[in-house]
């Protein structure tokens, strides 16, 4: 009885892992280069399971699943639509690839954001105020230039007319897989993974929508919410039944 009761609040604690997942990728269904994020799970293997090479397992309790887990999340690098907007520093990506920006600890960090703009000090940033930088991982400065003046390349050359005035960054990890969310539109990368150039395209004047789906998301939330109700009540059931086996068995006898 106890068994099933942790398996029920494992489970609890993954779909309401699942549910925090899915309204963070709702509420950036329209954030420009948004890439939604998947929860996923895992199953728990239990000690019955694990001695099975020493050849030591119970023949009843090998059989008994160990509940779920949650894996890392994935993160869903699906092209999203590319909308035409003419301003001329708006900058989608094509194909693999993200903008690299400092983060406010200066931290270098990866990006599909290209809503682009040039602040005061004539840093090229981006709309949430990030330092976009170059092939050399520089900052990109475009003191006394109007905005209206500038192009972008598909390679990332940033002109003012013939006149070459930059070279956007396009930077990809070593390993996909390492990239992981951390706010404002930002991915890291963790472990052994390195940036690297990548193979995409920029194109100018246009932004990159989100790759959510809002329609799919909300049937997921609502699949998740019913699971998570089930497995609550499935504890409040085994442990009524737990109640009645303590206080009422005894009397019986």
């Amino acid at each position: 009885m106890i068994y099933g009761m942790y398996l029920s609040a494992t489970g609890m604690v993954t779909n309401a892992h699942q549910q925090d997942v899915i309204a963070n990728n709702l509420a950036n269904a329209d954030t420009g280069g948004f890439k939604r994020s998947m929860a996923l799970v895992e199953a728990r293997r239990v000690e019955a399971q694990v001695t099975r090479a020493r050849g030591d397992a119970h023949p009843l309790l090998d059989n008994i699943g160990g509940g779920q887990l949650l894996a890392p999340t994935f993160v869903d690098f699906t092209q999203g639509t590319i909308e035409q907007t003419g301003n001329p520093l708006d900058t989608a990506m094509s194909g693999e690839g993200f903008l690299a920006v400092n983060d406010a600890d200066g931290q270098v960090r990866l990006t599909r954001a290209g809503a682009l703009m040039v602040d005061h000090q004539g840093q090229l940033i981006t709309a949430q105020g990030h330092q976009v930088l170059d092939r050399e991982r520089k900052p990109i400065v475009l003191q006394g230039i109007p905005q209206r003046e500038l192009t972008i390349g598909s390679r990332g050359e940033l002109r003012r007319g013939q006149e070459l005035l930059a070279n956007i960054g396009l930077f990809e990890s070593s390993d996909p897989k390492s990239l992981r969310p951390v706010g404002e539109n930002l991915l890291a990368l963790v472990g052994d993974a390195r940036m690297v150039p990548a193979r995409g395209q920029l194109i100018g004047g246009a932004l990159e929508q989100s790759n959510v789906d809002p329609a799919t998301e909300l049937t997921r939330l609502m699949e998740t919410q019913r699971l998570l109700e089930l497995n609550a009540n499935m504890i409040k059931y085994q442990d009524s039944t737990l109640a009645k086996l303590v206080n009422e068995v005894g009397k019986i006898g």
